[in-house]
Order: structure tokens, then C-alpha cells, then sequence
């Protein structure tokens, strides 16, 4: 999935101003202008477009995880993990713990996407990749999921 429709979707999905999105940008040290935004929310097809790089996604998302949740200090002692590249498998990782989500609440935002998976199904996609039931997270259930977030998020119920 594209990284900037991943940005633009949970920015609507959570109703998002356009400085609070830099604000969560600075919270995982990332410099981002107004302008910098701007050229990443425009659609692939308009003028001054910009792709969104993996790097700065993962920045947007380490920064909603703080915003929502709070800066955790890592234990006395413990060493730092590598930055993997960041894939569909990510994003759902990175937005689960932002939300505090539950495995019955994402089952249940797929659920408002009209999107029916299994519990296996979703564990699968939080496993480590050198597990044997690992599975990649493809784009359709990305989009279901960020779509279901909008149901949940801003429906009037």
C-alpha cells in the first residue's frame, strides 16, 4: 500500500488537524514542515505531489504511539532494536499498539470493513518472520482495517 494513503487514511480516520500531525511527527524527533505535509497528503495524480518514505511513515507512527499512549523509557540495561523496513505487517503492528487495540477489536474494526478474519488469521501477521505460520499482511487487509478504523472512529454512533 502506499505509504502516503496509509498517512492521509489514519489522519481522517482519527480526525487529525495539521499541526497535531506535526506535533506527532516532532514527539519521534522527525522535522516536518507544514509544507513537507501538505505535498505528502496530496493525491499521486495532483501537482507538487511527494511520495512518503518508509522512514518517515515509521517516524509518524513511533510518534502516534507516543501521542496516544506516552513516551515509555526502555529498561536500565536493554539494547536497542533494529529498525526493520517497514511493510504492511508493520503499519498493523505500529497502529495496534497506538490504539491499544486488543485482537477483538481489530477482528472487530475488519468486522465494520466488511472484511471477515479468522483470530489465526490475524495473529499470523504479528509473528516473528522466521516463524513457520508467519504471513505478510497484503494490501486489501490494510485497507480494510484502516477503513474499518474510520467506521469506528468517526461514525455517528
Amino acid at each position: 500500500m502506499i505509504n502516503n494513503d496509509v498517512l492521509r487514511r489514519v489522519r481522517y480516520a482519527l480526525a487529525l488537524k495539521d499541526q497535531t500531525v506535526i506535533e506527532i511527527f516532532a514527539l519521534s524527533e522527525a522535522e516536518v514542515t507544514r509544507d513537507d505535509l501538505l505535498h505528502w497528503l496530496k493525491k499521486d495524480n495532483e501537482a507538487d505531489f511527494v511520495k512518503l518514505d518508509s522512514k518517515h511513515l515509521g517516524q509518524f507512527l513511533d510518534g502516534l504511539i507516543i501521542y496516544k499512549r506516552g513516551k515509555q523509557e526502555p529498561p536500565a540495561g536493554a539494547a536497542q532494536a533494529a529498525a526493520e523496513p517497514l511493510n504492511n505487517n508493520g503499519i498493523l503492528k505500529k497502529l495496534r499498539i497506538a490504539l491499544e487495540f486488543k485482537e477483538e477489536d481489530m477482528l472487530n474494526t475488519l468486522k465494520l470493513a466488511d472484511f471477515e478474519l479468522s483470530k489465526g488469521e490475524l495473529s499470523s501477521f504479528f509473528r516473528q518472520k522466521s516463524h513457520k505460520h508467519y504471513r505478510e499482511c497484503g494490501d486489501q487487509i490494510l485497507r480494510n482495517f484502516l477503513q474499518g478504523l474510520t467506521i469506528h472512529f468517526r461514525s455517528p454512533d
